[in-house]
């Protein structure tokens, strides 16, 4: 009797492997723990697209600060296991599970207060991801995790200034083979961006809407024909819309 590998890989992955975006950094300036951010009080991820909590993931943290950023400023995000870093010394699941690989995105929506605005109905524009490279077979998980859990991004130059949410989202796709089995860890930044262009997105998405649970990039099996996560190879569909260009 023949089995198949790759489901048997799938139902072994830990369930408990999972994150959160808990800290900002400005240029290497460490802003705090949940300092600016609107985050989760727990690391599960939200699985339903249609779902309020696919903004800026489940309630929890909600900070009054709001962080002061430029155009082309160096901003880092933050994933740990739980909030403060590693659940214990040793942790292997520290910043996220290996087996959850996955793209990593980041979006931007024009609000009048980042502390005070609601973040439902806002219009969002992506400014920067991190797939899947065919070459390396590496996943933006992959830099994540091999960078202590700091994701790296600049502002784009030409951004407006004025407040913003920043939202920032990783996709673990190690069990995404079955649709609603994609997992997103998500937390918004509030950010006030003070000198820039006079960028205005023309195209804007929203949440939910943006995603459907069966979109190729949130429906999909990344296992090759030996069992790995490596997508056989092949490209991968990065869920949403294309990163502006300024």
């Amino acid at each position: 009797m023949k089995f198949s590998l790759v489901p048997l890989l799938a139902y072994a992955l830990s369930v408990e492997g999972h994150c959160i975006f808990q800290k900002v950094t400005v240029n290497g300036q460490d802003q705090g723990s949940l300092t600016g951010l609107r985050a989760p009080n727990n690391n599960n991820p939200v699985q339903n697209v249609n779902s309020q909590d696919i903004i800026c993931g489940q309630s929890g943290s909600k900070s009054q600060t709001v962080i002061n950023v430029k155009g082309g400023d160096r901003i880092g995000a933050w994933y740990q296991h739980v909030i403060g870093g590693a659940q214990f010394s040793g942790d292997p699941d520290n910043p996220i599970a290996k087996s959850h690989k996955g793209p990593i995105m980041a979006y931007l929506a024009k609000v009048d207060n980042a502390a005070s605005a609601s973040h439902s109905g806002l219009k969002w524009f992506k400014i920067w991801q991190d797939g899947f490279d065919t070459g390396s077979r590496k996943w933006g998980v992959d830099n994540m995790i091999n960078n202590n859990g700091w994701v790296y991004f600049n502002l784009p130059q030409c951004i407006a200034p004025g407040h913003y949410l920043l939202r920032v989202e990783l996709l673990a796709l190690h069990s995404a083979g079955k649709q609603g089995q994609a997992q997103f860890y998500t937390s918004c930044a509030q950010i006030n961006v003070s000198s820039g262009g006079s960028f205005s997105p023309s195209q804007t998405v929203s949440f939910p809407g943006a995603y459907t649970a069966n979109d190729p990039g949130i429906l999909v099996s990344i296992y090759g024909t030996t069992g790995q996560p490596d997508n056989g190879g092949k490209p991968y569909t990065v869920p949403g819309p294309a990163p502006i260009s300024c």
